[in-house]
């Protein structure tokens, strides 16, 4: 398939231009022009870049890729590194942010959900029906520290539970990756626990002040289903030769 076409299947899937974004959203850098074999991963760094060297691939397909609000525009260092590896060796870079954090099948949020067993999803900000946090329930209440090991076991990590206090847990938000602070507005629904990728210290503080149960299972960890659905979406759809590649990130 031509790269330009295959930008063009993806944005129109994730629906990319119902979101303002921190990052431009599809194809970010220009590689061959015809794409057969993709490699998947959550972030485009300079492992993945070589791996896809490696795999002689036509092009990279990521969560998080280049050019973010707020940082250096100069393209030096590691960043003239990664873009010249790409550039050098024609691989087209794909990444999709928001856009596969909310899709309501393969996004983060989404596949999180299912691995945990998450039933009745639905927005947690009710008015914003593209809410990145979640919130829903489980079949039977379950204790925060069967929730501490179904997430180990899911994720193969055991994450920091911040004790919110309550016995059982019913209720539960989710937001992958850096969505922390949703905390607050499931905190203020009565939700009974909360799930994301990192935290900060003053989410312990609100975790126990405002009696919510709080998950920090690792940005990497939560965000690596998203991209790797996306993909076997594509292979299928599209017959493309598809490959998720897991970079270990600890955080």
């Amino acid at each position: 398939m031509k790269n330009r076409k295959l930008a063009n299947k993806l944005d129109q899937f994730l629906e990319i231009h119902q979101f303002k974004d921190y990052c431009p959203n599809g194809l970010q850098i220009e590689g061959r022009e015809s794409v057969q074999k993709i490699i998947t991963g959550v972030t485009a760094s300079q492992a993945l870049i070589d791996v896809a060297i490696e795999e002689n691939a036509d092009a990279i397909l990521v969560h998080h890729g280049f050019f973010w609000k707020g940082e250096s525009q100069e393209i030096v260092g590691m960043k003239y590194k990664r873009i010249k590896a790409l550039i050098e060796n024609g691989i087209n870079l794909y990444a999709y942010h928001l856009p596969l954090d909310v899709h309501p099948e393969l996004g983060n949020n989404a596949q999180l959900a299912t691995l945990l067993d998450i039933t009745d999803r639905r927005p947690l900000e009710p008015w914003d029906k593209r809410s990145v946090g979640r919130v829903g329930k489980f079949e039977q209440p379950i204790s925060p520290e069967q929730l501490s090991n179904r997430i180990e076991t899911v994720l193969a990590r055991a994450p920091l539970h911040i004790d919110g206090g309550n016995a059982e847990i019913s209720s539960v938000a989710w937001c992958t990756g850096s969505g922390q602070d949703f905390i607050t507005i499931a905190a203020e629904q009565g939700i009974d626990a909360f799930i994301s990728g990192e935290i900060s210290e003053r989410t312990v503080h609100i975790a126990r002040e405002m009696g919510i149960h709080y998950y920090a299972a690792g940005h990497h960890a939560t965000e690596r289903y998203g991209v790797k659905a996306l993909g076997e979406w594509l292979a299928g759809e599209f017959d493309f030769d598809i490959k998720f590649i897991d970079i270990n990130n600890p955080v």
